[in-house]
């Protein structure tokens, strides 16, 4: 039975205390790690390194489009399940426009999804697309943001 309400937690430990605190911009690593209950791995996460932060570790904005492009997966996958078509593999290589305003803020203007999916039947290739559009209009995560998310597929066989 599907509840109307999800709630969903995760822990965000700030691990850039480097000794000192944020006793200035500089003296402090954005370095942090997201964890959930019972998961096994943990995100370790910074800002980007425009702003100070460890290249090596994800920063929020690689978050949210690796969100909407796990969604839109997710629900392809099972559109696809559903209607009985095998698929065998799935890539996407997403990217996302920020505007940074002169303030300081900013906000993504757009992201674009390019899911590369090959399936096991050619003949049901041209099926592909509606599914995408649906597994769009289906994303919890694209259905959350103010911004365009746009899909540009291809189906491989």
């Amino acid at each position: 039975m599907l509840h109307d309400e999800h709630v969903y937690s995760v822990t965000m430990t700030w691990t850039g205390n480097r000794g000192t605190g944020t006793s200035g911009y500089r003296d402090y690593g954005r370095d942090h790690d997201i964890e959930g209950a019972g998961k096994n791995t943990i995100i370790r996460g910074s800002s980007t390194p425009v702003y100070r932060g460890d290249k090596s570790r994800y920063n929020p904005e690689e978050l949210l489009i690796g969100s909407l492009s796990a969604c839109h997966m997710l629900w392809l996958l099972h559109l696809c399940a559903d209607s009985g078509i095998a698929v065998t593999s799935y890539r996407d290589e997403a990217s996302g426009t920020m505007h940074l305003n002169a303030d300081g803020s900013g906000e993504f203007t757009d992201v674009v999804l390019r899911p590369e999916v090959r399936i096991a039947d050619a003949s049901r290739a041209e099926e592909l697309p509606a599914l995408h559009h649906r597994a769009h209009e289906l994303c919890f995560i694209a259905r959350s943001v103010n911004f365009p998310v746009r899909c540009e597929p291809r189906t491989e066989t």
